[in-house]
């Protein structure tokens, strides 16, 4: 899916032409290192950083494709706002920058950054059957299922694409125990070093998986490199990078299914 269309119509924009004499080079420079930047922004080896491209375009406020002059042009401006050298390109020290502000809207990130992890939820509700993906049981904090509810009908509104697909946006995973991840991280050898058994978003009833698609071969979390790529591509997830603060919720910028709410809409 173009870009443009994954930024969904409540996107805000830099510019609606993407030409911008002087910002060539930094362009012809970005369109290469898409596919080919090798780096680990998130731990983990990673070739390209297309699968960010959606989430850091509604932050620069550009429509404009990741290989564009607009897109390098817009970058820039970002850069010189942050205190960075804006000279348009996308380079590991840029997006870390752009990370650490993601991660910093994130206010379960902000609590074990102070050296606490959050207490699990104390009251939490079940999503409806037919609400949860595959009728499966689901929990999350009241006030976060109620926020869900009411992005999924915007969603439903305002974009076709996720309106013609029953599963779009459909949890999966909400509120989790710390005794029930910690035992799957032993059953499964799947504990994200040990942080899932340790201090997990879900354990606060705030953290919702919800399905953005699936790459063919993937299942609706699987964190391979072509999953996600496929999932940052999809109308959901281009409408949630786009709209979903409306309604309080943020995302973790590896995973384009976890989203958090934070207990709060600007």
């Amino acid at each position: 899916m173009a870009l443009a269309a994954s930024l969904g119509a409540g996107a805000a924009r830099a510019t609606d032409h993407c030409a911008a004499p002087g910002w060539t080079a930094a362009a012809e420079a970005n369109a290469g290192s898409l596919e080919t930047l090798v780096w680990a922004p998130f731990g983990r080896a990673e070739t390209g950083w297309a699968a960010y491209a959606p989430a850091l375009s509604q932050t620069l406020a550009t429509r404009c494709p990741p290989g564009s002059e607009g897109f390098a042009a817009a970058l820039a401006a970002w850069q010189g706002r942050e205190g960075l050298p804006a000279d348009g390109l996308m380079t590991p020290v840029a997006f870390e920058a752009f990370r650490v502000r993601s991660q910093a809207a994130r206010p379960f990130v902000a609590r074990v950054a102070a050296g606490a992890c959050p207490e699990t939820a104390e009251v939490i509700a079940a999503f409806r059957p037919a609400e949860a993906l595959g009728d499966k049981a689901v929990w999350a904090h009241p006030a976060a299922l109620d926020a869900w509810r009411r992005m999924v009908a915007a969603a439903r509104e305002e974009e076709p694409a996720i309106a013609a697909d029953p599963d779009a946006l459909r949890p999966f995973s909400g509120y989790r125990s710390p005794t029930l991840d910690a035992a799957r991280c032993l059953a499964e050898g799947n504990c994200d070093g040990i942080a899932r058994a340790r201090c997990s978003a879900h354990r606060t009833g705030m953290a919702l998986d919800l399905y953005v698609g699936h790459a063919e071969g993937f299942g609706a979390d699987s964190t391979a490199a072509p999953s996600r790529r496929h999932m940052s591509g999809t109308a959901a997830y281009g409408w949630l990078v786009a709209n979903a603060a409306r309604f309080g919720f943020v995302n973790y910028l590896f995973e384009p299914w976890h989203w958090e709410w934070t207990g709060r809409a600007p």
